[in-house]
């Protein structure tokens, strides 16, 4: 930290009162090409500060009343030692507007998503810069993007986040539609918790890019959003997974090119983005592991199976380190979202119905080790995840618990039960017959096909 500069003739209201006033303020040098600045009036004096920007310019800001005539609060009235710091902030943000490193001039929304995404691409990877900017650029720049940060009311955030919980779902508009594309949202309470949910992530990332702006002392208070909460009780979602049978029948029904893909994606939990660019030298068969380095800028150690492994040196066959384990028909490599329709064929293929995401295959993964009692920790390292909390949100009800097991071996059954002449037969609800849809038996190379 710099130290305070001295300075006897300003240092207290006693010495700056003995001051002749005057139109020239008197100046006292606190750090290279930087001045706190005094006035002398005929009443309270102000404080303001210099700094020198080259070629006989200089920059000047006002930074407020001197405390001649009532206490200092270091808000709208400053003593000598809280101008000086006050000054020094000032002239560092100075520093780096000419040294092009920060924006000059009005800061608006836009100015700081795009000082935002600069960061993120240097501290998390392109990949996170990406996901960003693909939010930022389709619901904060196009209602926000030209309002100015001290602009900004809780009010107007609560209008957007509200608009963005109504609005229907994005589609993707082809390139030679005249019009974009649309999609009415269901009018059902799990269509509304969803665009809840939605509008919390993009509001996250306001949020985020808003307080960046704040910690760089681009705008003098952060309360506007800091008032604007998320939608509460809206991540509650069901996780869907495949059963085995609806497993094996997926990975038949798709297309001999592309059936590797989902395949790896149910025997390690990669995401789409993961496997389309893994490489053979990420795989370890001594250790049965790969290591994917495209998870969120950071490197994670997946464990395969013996029948994964052995899958996954069939794959490699006679590659070299460098090359793609997965390639398409025509020998080029898997591009982004060209996983959509292939897995939307062989769902309707198989009679699956909705379609299947990669996602769910990611789920799939997770939901049966949960179910086969592993613990949430080791699901969080496969999965990648910072920590065990979004794990359990997803999957912890699906794990072997104490009152599930209380249940079943204590409710008694309860006979038969008959409809339209038919009867149906009651499952039996103790613990040794019990049996869930998920319980038969792992995924292995042969059980997938």
């Amino acid at each position: 930290m710099a130290r305070s500069a001295r300075n006897a003739s300003l240092e207290t209201r006693t010495a700056r009162a003995k001051l002749k006033p005057r139109r020239a303020p008197y100046f006292v040098k606190i750090a290279k090409g930087l001045r706190l600045g005094y006035y002398r009036g005929a009443g309270s004096g102000t404080w303001i500060a210099r700094y020198y920007r080259g070629n006989g310019v200089y920059s000047t800001s006002s930074i407020g009343l001197a405390d001649d005539l009532t206490d200092a609060d270091n808000v709208k009235v400053f003593d000598f030692w809280q101008a000086q710091q006050t000054a020094r902030t000032w002239g560092e943000r100075e520093r780096l507007v000419q040294q092009g490193i920060v924006h000059a001039g009005p800061y608006k929304v836009a100015d700081a998503a795009k000082d935002y995404l600069q960061a993120l691409k240097v501290e998390k990877g392109p990949a996170a810069e990406r996901n960003a900017k693909y939010v930022i650029d389709a619901a904060i720049v196009p209602e926000l993007g030209s309002t100015l940060l001290e602009d900004l009311t809780s009010e107007r955030l609560v209008r957007w986040r509200n608009y963005h919980a109504s609005r229907p779902k994005r589609v993707r508009t082809k390139k030679s539609a005249s019009r974009p594309a649309t999609r009415e949202t269901p009018d059902d309470d799990d269509a509304r918790r969803k665009r809840k949910a939605s509008a919390n992530r993009i509001l996250t990332v306001l949020k985020a890019l808003l307080n960046r702006a704040f910690q760089a002392g681009r705008v003098s208070s952060d309360q506007a959003w800091r008032r604007v909460k998320p939608f509460g009780k809206v991540d509650e979602a069901v996780v869907r997974y495949l059963i085995e049978v609806e497993a094996r029948r997926l990975i038949q029904c798709c297309v001999s090119d592309f059936r590797p893909l989902p395949h790896a994606a149910l025997l390690s939990g990669c995401r789409y983005s993961e496997l389309r660019k893994l490489k053979v030298s990420a795989l370890n068969p001594d250790s049965g592991t790969l290591a994917i380095r495209l998870s969120k800028g950071k490197v994670r150690h997946v464990t395969l199976t013996e029948d994964g492994l052995a899958l996954f040196l069939k794959w490699r066959g006679h590659k070299g380190p460098d090359e793609h384990f997965f390639h398409r028909a025509d020998g080029r490599i898997w591009g982004p979202s060209q996983q959509d329709r292939p897995l939307k064929q062989a769902s309707r293929e198989a009679e699956i119905t909705p379609p299947v995401t990669f996602h769910v295959l990611r789920h799939t993964h997770a939901s049966h080790l949960a179910m086969r009692g592993v613990p949430m920790a080791v699901i969080a390292k496969q999965l990648g995840h910072a920590d065990t909390r979004m794990t359990e949100k997803h999957y912890a009800h699906l794990a072997p618990n104490y009152v599930a097991e209380t249940i079943r071996a204590n409710l008694p059954k309860f006979g038969a039960a008959h409809d339209g002449g038919s009867e149906i037969s009651v499952l039996s609800l103790s613990p040794r017959n019990h049996r869930s849809r998920a319980q038969e038996a792992p995924l292995t190379k042969a059980s997938l096909g």
